[in-house]
């Protein structure tokens, strides 16, 4: 039985007595109420989420561990990572937990006349689970004087809805599109494939979207909850933007994690397919490590991901290869650590986003084929998603991804085009990667519904 309905009474007590405190209401900038209880491992958090009035709301899984985080509404949002940490540590002597939730657009950066570079928040409520332990995190925020925001803060508890539980993912394709086509893919990769030979390019990856218009609107919590029972070792998050609009992504790639000075970011690149045999997905896994156009296009990820590092962090250590499993497609991967000089959060995301591994090689010549053959704009796709603070920050690259607009969902998948790369066996890469979240709204034979 879930204990969520006992913790917010208890939450509208705290924040009741925090009324009677004279140094509560007086105060100025960032508080927070938060409070800690012992809970199943299974609090229907996004069961929750999912019934709230109120935005954004944003959910995040990581791929590890045991935490699980629901968050909604907000009492600040920036456009930019740089402005958030400027924020955090502003405020880090008085909310020693804050941190600060959202995206980052593939461009990150800001430039006149495109959309925004990101959208993130900081959350009015935050449900973080770890293990048993749950801990609701309540939010105050005025530049002048508490007491400007605490009716505000009682109205939104006074409006949360209980759990309901989110019913199977259930939908009736009505109508299907892939940008480009396969006829235009193709024409496009071998565009890149004479860059690549005239020596303008050692590596550009390019993205496909496919359109879904299903015959009733498509609810993100159900989306997201069909993907974590079945997409495992992926980073699973929702960041829903209105009841119309929300971005979600079941990505197997981490940007980076930083803790305190020490960073962890990964080359994840070369792909090849998943079988449900044990033998077959072995024997696949294992022509992966040997195949040498797959090693080099990892090595291109990893040499790029050290150059640009490089004056920004210190003793990197890249590890040995591994294989990542996962539903439709097997990876390869290099870890890579390192200690950062400055632990900027901003610094990290200028250095690594958009890595190799979803852009290209050299980064702004792959950046401009991108903006020039693509039939459509990434925006979030291939950015990032994740929190920062003081002490810790981790983002996912955001891809596998699904933006969904009421009863339209768009899917996003890419793959790398090097010297070497075939057209339609770089058009079967997308369709089993776009498989992991496809296959949840057309089930009957996981692949295209075209």
């Amino acid at each position: 039985m879930s204990i969520l309905p006992g913790v917010f009474q208890q939450l509208d007590a705290a924040l009741a007595q925090a009324l009677l405190d004279p140094a509560w209401p007086s105060a100025s900038g960032v508080r927070q109420l938060s409070l800690t209880f012992m809970a199943d491992d299974d609090e229907p958090l996004l069961d929750w989420l999912a019934a709230q009035p109120h935005y954004p709301k944003f959910y995040w899984q990581p791929r590890e561990g045991t935490e699980r985080v629901a968050i909604c509404g907000q009492v600040a949002q920036f456009g930019t990572l740089r402005q958030a940490s400027d924020y955090v540590r502003q405020h880090s002597d008085t909310a020693g937990r804050l941190r600060v939730w959202g995206v980052n657009a593939f461009d990150a950066a800001p430039v006149e006349g495109t959309p925004q570079a990101a959208c993130l928040f900081v959350p009015r409520l935050t449900l973080h689970q770890q293990a048993h332990t749950l801990t609701l995190t309540l939010t105050l925020a005025d530049p002048y004087a508490l007491h400007g925001d605490l009716a505000r803060a009682a109205a939104f508890l006074q409006q949360l809805q209980p759990a309901a539980v989110l019913p199977p993912l259930h939908t009736t394709l009505v109508h299907a599109s892939h940008q480009p086509d396969e006829e235009g893919w193709q024409e496009m990769v071998e565009q890149a494939l004479q860059q690549i030979d005239a020596g303008e390019l050692e590596k550009v990856v390019l993205a496909r979207q496919t359109v879904l218009t299903f015959n009733q609107p498509v609810e993100p919590g159900q989306m997201l909850a069909a993907s974590l029972a079945v997409n495992h070792h992926c980073y699973h998050f929702m960041m829903a933007f209105s009841p119309e609009e929300a971005f979600l992504s079941a990505s197997p790639e981490r940007l980076f994690l930083r803790q305190g000075d020490q960073l962890t970011t990964e080359a994840l690149a070369g792909t090849v397919a998943n079988s449900e045999e044990a033998d077959q997905a072995q024997a696949l896994a294992a022509w992966l490590m040997g195949s040498e156009k797959n090693q080099r296009e990892n090595w291109l990820v990893v040499d790029d991901i050290c150059q640009r590092l490089q004056g920004g962090a210190q003793a990197l250590d890249v590890m040995p290869p591994e294989i990542v499993r996962l539903r439709k497609v097997q990876h390869l991967r290099r870890r890579i650590h390192g200690r950062l000089r400055q632990a900027e959060d901003g610094d990290c995301l200028a250095r690594l986003q958009p890595t190799a591994a979803v852009a290209g090689l050299p980064r702004q010549p792959a950046r401009s084929f991108i903006l020039c053959h693509e039939p459509f704009p990434r925006h979030w796709y291939a950015g990032s998603a994740g929190y920062l603070s003081r002490d810790q920050s981790e983002f996912a690259v955001s891809l596998r991804s699904a933006l969904i607009r009421a009863n339209q969902v768009h899917l996003y998948a890419g793959a790398g085009i090097v010297a070497g790369s075939d057209p339609a066996g770089e058009w079967q890469e997308v369709e089993n990667k776009a498989a992991g979240l496809r296959s949840l709204l057309h089930p009957d034979d996981g692949q295209s519904p075209l």
